[in-house]
C-alpha cells in the first residue's frame, strides 16, 4: 500500500468520479485507475462499486476512507513538523473561520502574524461552522474559529471559547425599526433574508423563531454573509447577524434584540489526535495576544467581548 494510492483513493471517494479525480490531482485517468486497482488487489477487496457508471463505496471502501484520510493527514503533519525545525522561517497555517469573523476581526490578526512570520504561508477557508468542523475532521485545516455549541459530537475535536458576540437584527438604515429593541416575535410577519444551509446563523435564527412559536417567512435564502447584507441593504428583508459585520456599512443599521437578547460563543478548534505544528501554535498565540491587546485598548467591535482562557 502506497501513500499515492491512498491519495488517489480519497480523491475518487470524495468526488465519486474517476475522471474528475484525475483532473483534480493532475494525473492521467488510466494511471489513477491502475493505481486504484493495484490497491484493491493488495487489500483483497474492491473499494468502489462501478455499476452503470455510478461510483459508490463498497463496505471495504467505507471502512478504508477514514483511515486513509487519517494516514494522509498524519503524513502531512510530519512533513510540516520537519519544516518547522527551520525555526518558523517556513511552513503553513490553514485557518478556517466564518465570514463574519474574517470581515470583522481576523484581517488585523492575520496582518500581525504576517509581520512576525513572513515566511509562513497563510491559507484561509470561509464557511459555516458545520463545514469547518468537517474540514478539521478530514485534516484539511489546522485551526478553525467555529461557533458553539457544536452540531457535531466528534470526540477528536477540541474547542476553547475565546469570544462572545451579540446578534442583532439588521435592516436598511433608510427604514430602521421604530423601537430601540426588536423582539423575536416582531419577526413573525417580516420577510427574512436567510443564509444557506450549513451556517450556524441560519440554525440560530430558525431556533429562536420556533421557540417563539412561529415559522419565519423567507424573502430569499441561500446567501453567504456579503450577499445577505447586500440583500438587506436593497430592502428585501431583515436578517439576524453578528454586530461586528456592520462596521463600515452606512446603509445598514443593527438593532439589539429585546433583553436578554441573543449571543453566540466563538471558539478556537483543532483536532486532538494531531499535534499542532509550530506554525499553527504560533498563530494561536498571535491571535490570542491580538484579542487581549484589542480588549485592553477598547478596540473590540461593538457587541464583542473576550471570554475564556484559550
Amino acid at each position: 500500500m502506497q501513500l499515492q494510492q491512498l491519495s488517489y483513493f480519497v480523491a475518487v471517494a470524495e468526488v465519486r468520479h474517476f475522471t474528475r479525480a484525475a483532473e483534480t490531482l493532475r494525473v492521467a485517468q488510466p494511471s489513477l485507475s491502475k493505481q486504484i486497482k493495484t490497491l484493491e488487489s493488495d487489500l483483497g477487496a474492491p473499494l468502489f462499486s462501478r455499476a452503470r457508471g455510478n461510483i459508490t463505496l463498497t463496505p471495504a471502501g467505507e471502512a478504508l476512507l477514514p483511515l486513509a484520510r487519517r494516514i494522509l493527514a498524519d503524513v502531512e503533519t510530519a512533513r510540516r513538523e520537519v519544516q518547522d525545525l527551520t525555526g518558523l522561517r517556513r511552513g503553513r497555517v490553514r485557518l478556517g473561520a466564518t465570514p463574519s469573523l474574517f470581515a470583522g476581526l481576523l484581517a488585523d490578526a492575520l496582518a500581525r502574524f504576517r509581520r512576525r512570520y513572513p515566511g509562513i504561508e497563510l491559507r484561509v477557508e470561509e464557511g459555516g461552522s458545520r463545514d469547518l468542523v468537517r474540514d478539521l475532521a478530514r485534516g484539511h485545516l489546522d485551526l478553525a474559529l467555529i461557533i458553539l455549541p457544536l452540531q457535531s459530537t466528534d470526540p477528536a475535536l477540541e474547542t476553547a471559547p475565546i469570544l462572545r458576540e451579540e446578534l442583532v437584527v439588521v435592516s436598511p438604515s433608510a427604514d430602521p425599526p421604530k423601537r430601540p429593541y426588536v423582539r423575536i416575535e416582531d419577526l413573525r410577519h417580516q420577510p427574512l433574508v436567510m443564509f444557506r444551509s450549513g451556517y450556524d446563523l441560519r440554525e440560530a435564527t430558525l431556533a429562536a423563531c420556533r421557540q417563539a412559536g412561529f415559522e419565519p417567512t423567507f424573502a430569499v435564502e441561500g446567501g453567504e454573509m456579503d450577499a445577505v447584507l447586500r440583500f438587506v441593504e436593497a430592502g428585501l428583508g431583515v436578517a439576524l447577524v453578528p454586530s461586528m459585520v456592520l462596521s463600515g456599512r452606512p446603509g445598514l443599521v443593527g438593532t439589539p434584540l429585546a433583553p436578554p437578547g441573543l449571543q453566540r460563543t466563538v471558539a478556537l478548534a483543532h483536532r486532538k489526535d494531531v499535534h499542532p505544528t509550530h506554525a499553527a501554535q504560533a498563530f494561536h498565540e498571535t491571535l490570542l495576544g491580538f484579542l487581549t491587546d484589542a480588549e485592553a485598548r477598547g478596540d473590540l467591535p461593538p457587541g464583542v467581548h473576550r471570554t475564556g482562557s484559550a
